[in-house]
């Protein structure tokens, strides 16, 4: 099957930036060679664009105004001004991403845009991921595949995780044979278990780094608790993590997916700075392990992506609950930083396949789905 060049962007939920991510795949496999030390070397070229201050206010807003969202083309108050936003700041990202390696649009087949999620209410067949995917396709003149989620949500499924196609991609790349998980700790996270015959089982595991991130910019101005370090410092509330842990969602069975803003930090709001980061650091360990009671065979190993990889004390804690070995994307050559932007890539080839992007084990749909709206630069 020919490979593609396709790029994937992605803005999470903890509202830093767009991810930009090439990658080459016929939407099965993916163009992988192993370095000296047996390890995949990178996928391809990657990027960032940051968004600033006023950006951020502006999504915040955006987060806060989408509570009235009813319908998936509802606008209210900020929203149309933040979809114009991500929109456009989405298209400096590519336009600097393929000027920095001397690429043409002619050079891309397609563009596999998340868009900016600001509500994900499965149980009422609603999410809203903001970004006009035309009006991209029509400034970088290449074909662009958004919505991705919303196909899934209309067949029955919670529309997330998306990812845990290429999860499993990624595994057999690597040639990984034993039961694995990987866990995606962005705003919220992510678990894709994979057992030794392929049966893959994904869902959100609770709050990743969203309740941590608002905390800190509560209490300190700081963006997040680098390294883990005042989460460090502090002592984990029990008694408010036994009430946290107790909401009926870790008893629910998956696939299973959470909004953002399910859960707050200002529920902390009487302890310490440190003492609260500890808290919320450890509310989102303890629920990754929660996810074992789920698990077809408990993973002998967890391949930690997102920018809570990134965080020391958190990754303590998991290497003390989780009875498996722990390590980072980075460490086993995957990207930590972009291994999002990669799978909307993949996934966008795939829907150009018509391939399914989300399973009965992943989402909860009734079969296996593809997904995602095609939209061509000729065609405006």
């Amino acid at each position: 099957m020919t490979m593609r060049r396709a790029i994937g962007l992605m803005s999470g939920t903890s509202l830093d930036g767009v991810d930009v991510a090439l990658i080459e795949t016929d939407g099965e496999t993916v163009r992988a060679v192993r370095s000296r030390n047996g390890l995949l070397a990178p996928l391809g070229p990657t990027g960032y664009r940051g968004y600033c201050e006023e950006d951020r206010a502006l999504l915040r807003r955006a987060l806060a105004d989408a509570e009235a969202v009813t319908g998936r083309r509802d606008r209210p108050g900020c929203l149309a001004a933040a979809e114009e936003l991500v929109t456009r700041r989405h298209a400096e990202a590519v336009e600097a991403f393929l000027a920095g390696h001397g690429l043409a649009p002619a050079d891309i087949d397609v563009v596999g845009f998340h868009g900016q999620t600001v509500t994900h209410r499965p149980a009422q067949a609603l999410t809203v991921q903001i970004g006009d995917g035309p009006a991209l396709s029509r400034r970088l003149g290449i074909a662009v595949v958004s919505d991705l989620r919303l196909a899934d949500i209309e067949a029955g499924g919670q529309g997330a995780p998306l990812v845990p196609v290429f999860h499993r991609a990624l595994a057999q790349a690597s040639g990984f044979t034993d039961s694995l998980g990987i866990l995606n700790v962005g705003g919220v996270a992510n678990a894709t278990l994979i057992a030794r015959d392929g049966r893959m089982l994904a869902f959100d595991t609770g709050p990743g780094n969203a309740l941590i991130d608002d905390w800190m910019r509560e209490r300190t101005g700081l963006a997040l608790d680098e390294d883990g370090a005042t989460a460090a410092r502090g002592r984990p509330d029990e008694p408010l993590l036994a009430w946290l842990l107790g909401h009926p969602y870790f008893g629910r069975r998956p696939p299973k997916s959470l909004d953002r803003n399910w859960f707050s930090h200002t529920l902390a709001g009487q302890l310490s700075t440190e003492d609260g980061a500890a808290t919320l650091t450890a509310f989102t360990a303890r629920a990754v392990a929660r996810a074992l009671e789920h698990a077809h065979e408990p993973p002998t190993r967890w391949i930690v992506a997102g920018g809570g990889a990134r965080n020391g004390e958190l990754l303590r804690q998991l290497d003390a609950l989780l009875a498996a070995e722990i390590t980072t994307a980075d460490a086993v050559g995957w990207s930590s930083a972009f291994l999002e932007a990669q799978a909307f890539a993949y996934l966008a080839v795939r829907s150009l396949r018509g391939l399914p992007l989300t399973f009965p084990s992943t989402t909860g749909v009734r079969e296996a789905i593809t997904g995602g709206v095609l939209a061509r630069p000729e065609a405006g």
